[in-house]
Formats: C-alpha cells, structure tokens, sequence
C-alpha cells in the first residue's frame, strides 16, 4: 500500500512527494500543470527539485509564446507593433535561411545568437516599433562596464541588422533603426605586433618541438595567409606551380605562385613545401609526424593546435611584450604583409582583401618599429 501524495515544506509548484511504507522510500512525483497527469520521477529528490524547475519554466515559455502569438494577430489585425519576441523568431529564420544560401558564414551566423538572446531577455514583450535608443544602450553598456568592448561592438552591430531586417519587412517605419543612434564602443587594441627578430626566436623554440610548427610558420609568413587556411592547406591544391587556397573567413580565392619568396628569410613557397613534403603520408601540408594519445601520424593539425604551441613556444622566450598582449600566430599575417609591401607585393591580393583599407590595417605596426627617413 502506498502512501498518500504530501505538498508539505515543497516550495516548488507541482511537485508532490509520496511516501512508500513498503520501500521506506520517499518518491517524488510532478503533476503538469495543464493535463493534471502525474510523472514520477524517482527518488532523488534534488534531481527531482530540478527536473520540476525546468518543466515550470518550459511551460511558463511556451505559455507566453501562445499569448504573445495572440497578442500578435490581435495587434495586426489593429494596424499596431508585433512584439519583440515573435520579430527575434522571425528574424533568426531569416539568419536560418542565409546561411544555408550561404549569403553568411557558421561563424556569423553563431555570432549573432548571443546578442538575440539578450534582446529577447530584457524586452521580450516590447512591442518592436517602441524599442528606443535607450533600451539597447542599456544592454550594450552591461558590457562596457565590464570591459568586454568588442562584445559591445557585437551586440549593437547585431541589433542594428534585427532592426534593418524589420524595416526590409514593414515591421517598422522606413529609417527606423534606435540601434545606429547609441554610441560606437571603441576598442584599444593591446595586442602587440610581431617584428622580424621576435619571429625568429619563437621559430627556433617552436620548429625544435614539433616540426609541422616550424613549416606552419614558415607558411604563415610566405603566405601570409590566416592560421585556419593553413591547418588546411592540401597537397592537391598544388597545380600549375600555384599553391590555390579558399579562405575560409571570406571565400576569397587566392593562387600564389611557388616561386614567391619572402626575402627578409630567404625562403620561397617552393622550399616550403618540399620541406612539408616527407616519408609520411598525409593530405595536408601541415601533418602530425608522431602517433600519440591525442593525433595520429599524418593527420591534419588544427588551427587550436597551431595556435596552442605558437603560445607555448611564445612563452618560452625572453621577449618582453610590455604592457600590451603578447602577439598570437596571427600576427604572422600582418608581419607578412609589411615585409612583402617593402618588396613592392601586391599585399592586398596576396591576403584575399576587397579593398586597400583592410590591408592598410596589417601594415600598421602600432608604435612596434621606427620609421627610418631617407634624404
């Protein structure tokens, strides 16, 4: 005979607990809250606790949902704002349907999650065509204050497109967009760039521990092609004494010629290669030379990887970076791109760039060098 069902010192809402005198067990049961059936849920009673949490919470979601989507009709039907909240559906379909037309990348398209979220949070029931200024300020400043400036720089960039998007369709007035009226944060950019010298000291440590690190810099500044390309760099792509490589980043299609040389180290593409080039077999040009717990001989490094032991070996020398954040494998392409500007390459095709400007931003070498003056 079981016992009978208690409510007693629960606080949360439709959980029930049962005492069985056979067992000697006290059971937990959930009641939802709109069909009134029972759901046992064992006898763990903080996983119980937990579970009943979330079916709350799911239920109070989807409640909101239905009212909102009824407030919704009601509000078309009135010639009046649908809320946020049924737009950020709307909207993230739109984002769904970019992505697989391929108008944007996965990491974009990732991107702008986090800042979806955070709108839906705090202004959920808003009606959209009410947002002002000082609603997004106030979610872009939570991140200001803290000092993720970038973050910031996300978020309203996110919010300005979801407004953009309700303006293309007639879910607000033609111009209406709060988002472009708050303040651009701006970022100070600590990351010190990589000279020549420093790039040979951690060359020395890096190429001695693993030798796929040494070709993956030897690629980085002949190249100057971002670490992701190079993870992936083939064999194959080598054709017509061209290495053709797709960025990832923007799709940009770049065929350098083997017989690039970089000058400041003496070394061409072709050399390069005929070093990645050994007795093991792999598709790619940077490959794991040993088997261990973690890779297995000729498998393609990653991008982490590279980018993981680049820090490694970083840290082993005696360079003093100052107060700014010691410089990452990526600095490799903006080292790259100022020793081919001053051998007369033309940078800005070699880094797959649209315009001169994004260029331009790898040759500064903010403060890091001086600038001799010939007379």
């Amino acid at each position: 005979m079981s016992g009978r069902l208690r409510k007693k010192n629960i606080d949360i809402p439709n959980l029930y607990s049962i005492y069985h005198p056979r067992m000697k067990k006290i059971y937990w049961r959930y009641r939802h809250p709109i069909s009134r059936k029972f759901h046992s849920l064992g006898d763990d009673e903080a996983q119980a606790k937990q579970i009943a949490l979330e079916a709350n919470n799911r239920i109070a979601e989807q409640r909101t949902r239905q009212i909102l989507i009824i407030g919704d009709r009601v509000a078309t039907m009135k010639d009046q704002s649908i809320s946020v909240s049924t737009w950020l559906d709307r909207y993230w379909n739109i984002q769904k349907e970019r992505l697989s037309q391929g108008e944007i990348k996965l990491a974009t398209y990732k991107q702008k999650k986090k800042p979806i979220d955070l709108m839906r949070q705090k202004l959920a029931l808003y009606p959209l065509a009410n947002i002002g200024t000082r609603d997004l300020v106030s979610i872009i400043d939570e991140y200001k204050a803290i000092g993720q400036m970038r973050m910031a720089q996300v978020v309203r960039s996110v919010f300005s497109d979801i407004f953009k998007e309700a303006q293309h369709a007639g879910e607000v007035p033609p111009g209406y967009n709060p988002a472009l009226a708050t303040k651009r944060p701006r970022t100070r950019i600590r990351r010190q760039r990589l000279t020549l010298d420093e790039w040979h000291k951690i060359y020395d440590i890096a190429d001695k521990q693993h030798r796929y690190m040494g070709n993956a810099m030897l690629l980085a500044i002949v190249t100057g092609q971002r670490v992701s390309d190079i993870s992936r760099m083939r064999f194959q792509d080598i054709w017509d004494d061209h290495l053709h490589i797709i960025q990832s980043k923007t799709g940009s299609k770049v065929a350098i010629p083997l017989s690039l040389r970089n000058q400041a180290i003496n070394v061409s593409l072709k050399e390069v290669i005929e070093r990645c080039r050994d007795r093991i077999v792999s598709h790619y040009l940077v490959h794991y030379h040993r088997t261990t717990s973690q890779s297995k001989r000729g498998e393609q490094v990653t991008a982490n990887t590279l980018t993981t032991n680049f820090k490694k070996a970083r840290n082993k020398t005696d360079i003093d970076w100052g107060e700014g954040t010691p410089a990452t494998f990526h600095e490799q392409r903006s080292l790259s791109e100022r020793l081919y500007r001053k051998q007369g390459i033309d940078t800005q095709a070699l880094l797959g760039h649209t315009t001169r400007l994004q260029t331009d931003r790898y040759n500064n070498t903010r403060g890091k060098e001086w600038v001799t003056i010939t007379c």
